[in-house]
């Protein structure tokens, strides 16, 4: 059972993402579990206050080293410390699979100015959603949290309905439909409806390299493209020497027509 141990300011942020929906019902089940912990309860004072002026002056407050090692002290060892920082490793679908076979991840949520830099000593990783700013860690908590529960084991429903995801592949994920086949003038893929599995396959993974290259092309680069693939990139335009730059394999060599053996012994040459 992984355990994610949230150290914060704001606890009741995280709150309904750990006790809500499909992790609520995994923490019922005990796949997994989720720990909120209040970190001004390690603060050594009787206001609680964990942050003071930062030191050379400047705006806003930072949260003390102290304050932070006290708080990780009272967890069980963790096989990660994350600290959310815009200077972090981009979280991707690839890290999101290698912390779901850890037990124990603890995360440290910042506010205000963040955490006092030398905070970086206690962790093992510094992990970034993306190239903006946000109040505080919270909010990229919840999207590790939701990211990393649903690849444990038989936290959702089909345990191979995440391997076609969007990014799990390398490629996006292809379209989906459901009822009504017609609305507005729209219908739904007449091979969806058809009942060949062989060919939805095949509609499918032309889907998702058709909306890869139209929307996310630099993600080609790190996909595990098969020969098939490459044949249809090139149906769809790509270049040769684009295709190089991704490493893509040669395209499938076209299959010669077999002479077919003339068994009439009547037709035999003397």
């Amino acid at each position: 059972m992984l355990t994610f141990s949230f150290l914060t300011l704001f606890p009741e942020l995280l709150a309904p993402f750990a006790n809500e929906a499909i992790i609520g019902r995994a923490r019922e089940r005990g796949l997994l579990d989720v720990k909120l912990v209040q970190l001004r309860d390690f603060a050594d004072n009787k206001h609680m206050k964990v942050d003071d002026t930062p030191y050379g002056g400047g705006a806003g407050m930072v949260i003390r080293v102290d304050v932070a090692e006290r708080a990780l002290a009272s967890l069980p060892p963790a096989d990660e410390i994350i600290l959310f920082s815009p200077a972090g490793q981009p979280f991707t679908q690839a890290l999101a699979e290698e912390l779901a076979q850890k037990e124990h991840l603890a995360f440290l949520c910042g506010r205000y100015e963040g955490f006092d830099a030398r905070t970086e000593a206690l962790v093992t990783r510094e992990l970034s959603i993306g190239d903006f700013v946000m109040m505080g860690g919270e909010a990229a908590a919840a999207c590790v949290l939701e990211a990393v529960a649903r690849l444990l084991p038989s936290v959702i429903g089909d345990p191979d309905s995440h391997r076609a995801d969007s990014f799990s592949s390398g490629l996006l994920d292809y379209p989906e439909y459901t009822r009504p086949p017609e609305w507005r003038g729209q219908s739904v893929p007449e091979v969806l409806r058809g009942g060949n599995h062989g060919a939805v396959a095949l509609w499918r993974r032309e889907q998702a390299l058709r909306r890869t290259l139209a929307r996310r092309p630099d993600l080609l680069s790190g996909a595990e493209l098969t020969p098939q693939d490459t044949a249809t990139l090139l149906e769809l335009g790509v270049t040769a020497e684009q295709l190089q730059g991704c490493n893509a394999p040669p395209p499938p060599r076209p299959r010669r027509a077999r002479r077919r053996k003339n068994t009439d012994a009547n037709e035999k040459s003397e």
